[in-house]
């Protein structure tokens, strides 16, 4: 098993800190900040789906920016496809990140797992995310361990394992069998996660070597965790459900604890001073880069999320008053925003118009619904809603697609 690890807060902070600090308004006290935190104080940071917020998440290119960034480990997911091919893609269906509609007109909405691996092969899993990804294909399982590293390894999630029967054997053999994962597991690189504990029980019992996470969408009770911690090493939740008792629960009951998605720094902050040691988000290049003592954001010229109106009163895309993103500049100079976007985790985008300039200290809110534009104020004028109501999680982008800021809520 993998050694357990330790987490301490740093307890200093310095003037450069405390002044980027005081530009992103954190909500955790200035003795209590990441920033610049000493390597061997730091969280272990996860990239999402390799870094599903900067490339098309569970492609080699995400992969690779997850390791550029420095993070610990990049995550992804496994699934079957039809003749037995181990290939890593999230969703149930390939509807949402390729472009199936193109190649396999009508198929849309089938199964991921109905589709042979020639099939999926034959799929773009990066034009949605921007024409700088046209090409890259859904990545076969031992791809990403080509990609990962003794200091950049791999956390992968058995996603759906019912549409997969025998997945949890798949994955074990190759563990076992091929080069690159047993460099990673002799190096204590490669963790196996499910939110269904039936599969993971299957893999412990084919890899008994291999650390186990539970995911689940709240802490469970103690019972529960009692019960995981007989096949599971640790147990990785959502950070928006997380409360210091559901850590000192898992912790009891001889566990590590992690959350999952983590988009925004102020919530890294919150999770890390209760006590959470394991950081799951999109964006691991800014995270890494914030934990180092550098700008997360060095394009951002000041521009910054300041609010997200998910659940607007009435209807989310009502005209004038929609659901809406407010963008701030902080800085000191006029920046020309024509062009510049929102895409939050689903992929859903919110644009800004052409000659739209916003001056320091002035806000302009993006709307997602029909409204009358003003300087202030853009609307996209879709009909449906895009801003999840539950919470949000949104990157801020120049037209030449620089990220600018992240947000959640």
């Amino acid at each position: 098993m993998k050694k357990r690890l330790s987490l301490a807060v740093t307890t200093a902070l310095t003037a450069g800190a405390l002044s980027f600090s005081a530009l992103i308004a954190p909500v955790a006290t200035a003795a209590e900040s990441l920033f610049g935190t000493p390597e061997a104080e730091q969280p272990v940071t996860i990239g999402h789906r390799g870094a599903a917020g900067t490339a098309p998440e569970n492609t080699v290119a995400a992969f690779k920016d997850g390791r550029a960034a420095g993070a610990d480990f990049i995550e992804s997911d496994v699934q079957l496809s039809a003749d037995g091919v181990p290939f890593l893609f999230h969703d149930d269906t390939p509807a949402r990140t390729t472009n199936v509609e193109e190649v396999f007109p009508g198929r849309e909405n089938d199964p991921i797992t109905s589709f042979t691996w020639a099939e999926l092969q034959q799929l773009d899993a990066g034009s949605y995310f921007s024409e700088k990804f046209v090409g890259e294909k859904i990545p076969h399982f031992n791809d990403i361990a080509r990609v990962a590293t003794k200091n950049t390894g791999v956390f992968m999630e058995i996603k759906s394992p019912k549409n997969s029967p025998g997945v949890e054997k798949v994955v074990a053999d190759a563990l076992h069998n091929d080069p690159a994962w047993i460099k990673l597991v002799e190096a204590g690189k490669v963790e196996i996660l499910s939110f269904d504990p039936t599969s993971n029980m299957k893999f412990a019992a084919l890899a008994p070597e291999i650390p186990l996470q539970q995911l689940s969408s709240t802490v469970p009770d103690a019972a529960t965790l009692a019960l995981i911690s007989t096949f599971a090493d640790s147990v990785g939740t959502s950070y928006r459900t997380l409360d210091q008792a559901g850590v000192d629960r898992v912790k009891a009951a001889g566990l590590e604890i992690g959350v999952y998605t983590v988009n925004d720094i102020d919530a890294m902050e919150e999770a890390v001073a209760m006590g959470v040691e394991r950081i799951t988000g999109d964006y691991p290049i800014q995270f890494e880069r914030y934990l180092d003592g550098v700008n997360p954001f060095p394009a951002s010229r000041g521009l910054v999320i300041t609010d997200s109106v998910n659940d607007a009163p009435g209807n989310d895309v009502q005209a004038e008053n929609g659901e809406h993103v407010v963008i701030t500049n902080t800085g000191n100079a006029a920046v020309d925003v024509s062009g510049y976007y929102l895409r939050d985790a689903a992929n859903n985008l919110l644009h800004i118009g052409e000659g739209y300039v916003i001056e320091p200290g002035a806000s302009l809110s993006v709307y997602t619904g029909p409204g009358t534009n003003t300087a202030d104020k853009f609307y996209n004028g879709k009909t449906s809603a895009i801003l999840n109501n539950g919470g949000e999680a949104l990157g801020f982008w120049t037209a030449n697609h620089s990220l600018l800021d992240s947000f959640a809520n």
